[in-house]
């Protein structure tokens, strides 16, 4: 059986933790920052873990990212 790959995109997306969590990114993060405070982008900049129903949907795309 070939071994299990990677989902490409996922790679870039999230992190994992040391305790196997999974940290997400934040959008509007990107461009066009001038226009916003400085509060909504340090809000932004925060990497929130994520949800445990999304982390057990992600599983297999994220099977051997570490």
């Amino acid at each position: 059986m070939p071994k299990m790959k990677t989902h490409s995109s996922l790679k870039d997306r999230f992190k994992i933790t040391g305790t196997g969590k999974v940290k997400r990114f934040k959008a509007y993060k990107n461009h066009l920052l001038s226009g916003k405070s400085a509060r909504q982008k340090r809000v932004l900049s925060t990497q929130p873990l994520l949800a445990k129903g999304d982390q057990r949907r992600l599983q297999q795309g994220l099977a051997n990212l570490k």
